[in-house]
């Protein structure tokens, strides 16, 4: 897979140190044909971590899925993509409430791109003070743009209750935001908002639908594994089990 940096990666260290958000790049590397992963940095417990999302090239224009968590690459995601494919971003969508996946829906709708989220993120955005989109998602869409379809499809509460996984079947790309957790994770991340005992049966709900995914997207770290499910399922495991384990 080809991968560039469309900004410099600047050292750490004096971020980190002084409490402020990790002055990292916007990285925006191929994914297959028309898809593109973009990632962005964020603090979570004082250290830096990337979020991974998602933009796809259309004939009518570019997709963003879920948008940078880093507001300082708002804008420069929309001259990046300008610059490389000669296209404007016409759409969003954040996949569930949190500030890595909906920072920058206020900005974008300014900017006349069309925003979406589920009724139900719209819900607990509203109450939580977060970014709202412009247009809400009722039920389970099947989304064409140009040459390209996608399904958005909530399987059930996990990492978020109101965390919905996007489709591509022709691609078979799932691309599972923080609902699904990469190979590189070594536990279940923030679950300031996580159902864990619901989240084998949304995970297994997902494996049955779409099938043989030749790609998965998770929301943090490494996105190069089709075992990312399996892992997620292996990861809620070990929570439970530390759990009980704590209650004898």
């Amino acid at each position: 897979m080809r991968e560039f940096a469309i900004l410099t990666i600047f050292v750490l260290s004096l971020s980190v140190a002084s409490g402020q958000p990790p002055k990292r790049s916007l990285i925006i590397s191929h994914l297959t044909g028309d898809f593109y992963i973009y990632t962005t940095y964020g603090l979570y417990k004082g250290n830096p971590v990337p979020a991974n999302s998602m933009y796809l090239v259309t004939t009518k224009g570019v997709v963003l899925f879920d948008t940078p968590w880093d507001s300082t690459q708002f804008q420069p995601l929309l001259d990046s993509i300008k610059i490389k494919h000669n296209k404007d971003v016409i759409l969003c969508i954040s996949t569930h409430f949190h500030e890595d996946r909906t920072a920058g829906l206020e900005f974008y709708r300014r900017k006349g791109i069309k925003t979406y989220t589920t009724e139900q993120t719209d819900k607990i955005s509203k109450l939580r003070n977060e970014k709202r989109a412009g247009f809400l998602i009722y039920k389970d869409t099947l989304f064409t743009m140009g040459q390209h379809m996608f399904q958005t499809y909530y399987g059930g509460q996990g990492h978020s209750p109101d965390n919905i996984v996007i489709w591509f079947d022709k691609e078979k790309i799932l691309y599972g935001g923080c609902l699904v957790k990469s190979m590189e994770a070594a536990d279940l991340g923030n679950l300031s908002d996580a159902n864990v005992k619901a989240w084998v049966a949304t995970i297994k709900n997902i494996q049955v639908k779409f099938r043989n995914p030749d790609y998965i997207i998770p929301g943090h770290l490494d996105w190069h594994s089709k075992e990312a499910l399996t892992h997620t399922l292996n990861l809620i495991q070990q929570y439970e089990e530390k759990s009980s384990a704590k209650k004898f």
